[in-house]
């Protein structure tokens, strides 16, 4: 009998201690690694590609299941087409999670017309907060409306949610002690994972696609966590006149000319206005021609606004790949 990891869903083995899913007693119900994100915040990189995320999806296609695809709101990637261009069968429903992490004042509904762009066959769209346990008596009401059968499964990139909206289920609706393993780095659910909520409701949680041009995936875990926001976001604004340059941290530099930029990113980050050009070293330049509102986006730290037509530089390690799109908010 095959028995997996309650953490990340990983085969459990006694054989390999450098392979995933390492027990040294096949009693255990969580592997070493888990075990060592839980209690240590020690993590152990494994590399996993998006060719074995999309057999998963394939394998989704082939039911007409309900399927939760988690989004979130900090980080909005055109990935998002990529995994619904597999789930033209099923009912997807559209969930935004960190609602906690933008402003309050911002109008939620707006938020979610915006996400039209990528489908217009949402089944229907619900924004949440994990941490706030924020409108999961709504979400769960309309997972019983769409669900077609008793599994549900659980789909979106690393690090937008996904776990930690189970564990928040499982708190709410069940007696379970268990939890799945989260954490900041990707990657950390390995395979699938089913989760009885109860006798109608099984969630299948799977791995995280992963968006490979974020940030995240190449910076050190204390830059890591000065990315990622913990509490909300206040938005930073900045009147150009003339050329200037602003540094996030050591790890981005942007360029901008006569202009009124908004900055989206965790408060916790250091950003720095000069008036004279810094040395970039060996950050590429991204040069973009904008139109009036709309977005800068750099995947893993966050988000501009730029209000007015122009050009704007950034600078940034070549393996980020930032991208314009209309304004989110």
């Amino acid at each position: 009998m095959i028995k997996k990891c309650i953490g990340c869903g990983s085969v459990l083995q006694d054989s390999h201690p450098d392979e995933i899913g390492y027990v040294t007693d096949l009693e255990k119900e969580l592997c070493e690694r888990c075990f060592k994100i839980r209690h240590y915040n020690h993590y152990q990189t494994v590399q996993k590609t998006n060719q074995e995320y999309q057999s998963i999806l394939l394998d989704i296609s082939k039911t007409n299941d309900l399927v939760l695809l988690i989004v979130d709101l900090f980080h909005i990637s055109p990935v998002i087409e990529d995994i619904l261009s597999y789930l033209k069968n099923n009912p997807v429903l559209l969930v935004m999670t960190k609602r906690d992490v933008l402003p309050k004042s911002i109008y939620e509904k707006r938020l979610l017309d915006y996400m039209d762009q990528y489908s217009s066959s949402f089944v229907d769209k619900i924004m949440i907060s994990s941490n706030k346990n924020y409108q999961f008596d709504l979400l769960y009401e309309k997972i019983k409306t769409y669900q077609t059968s008793s599994k549900v499964y659980v789909v979106g990139l690393t690090n937008a949610g996904k776990s930690t909206m189970l564990n928040q289920f499982m708190k709410n609706y069940t007696d379970f002690n268990q939890c799945i393993t989260t954490s900041m780095q990707p990657s950390t659910t390995l395979d699938t994972i089913e989760i009885k909520i109860d006798d109608t409701l099984t969630f299948i949680d799977t791995p995280g696609i992963l968006d490979e041009g974020n940030l995240l995936n190449i910076v050190p875990l204390k830059m890591m966590k000065k990315m990622i926001p913990k509490k909300e976001i206040k938005p930073i604004s900045y009147q150009i006149k003339g050329t200037q340059y602003l540094w996030v941290e050591d790890i981005c530099m942007i360029s901008v000319t006569n202009n009124d930029i908004i900055f989206y990113i965790s408060n916790v980050l250091k950003l720095n206005r000069f008036y004279k050009k810094k040395d970039a070293g060996k950050l590429k330049c991204h040069h973009f021609i904008v139109e009036e509102k709309t977005d800068l986006v750099i995947p893993g730290l966050g988000f501009i606004k730029i209000m007015k037509k122009g050009t704007i530089d950034v600078y940034l390690d070549e393996r980020v790949k930032p991208f314009i799109r209309k304004s989110f908010i």
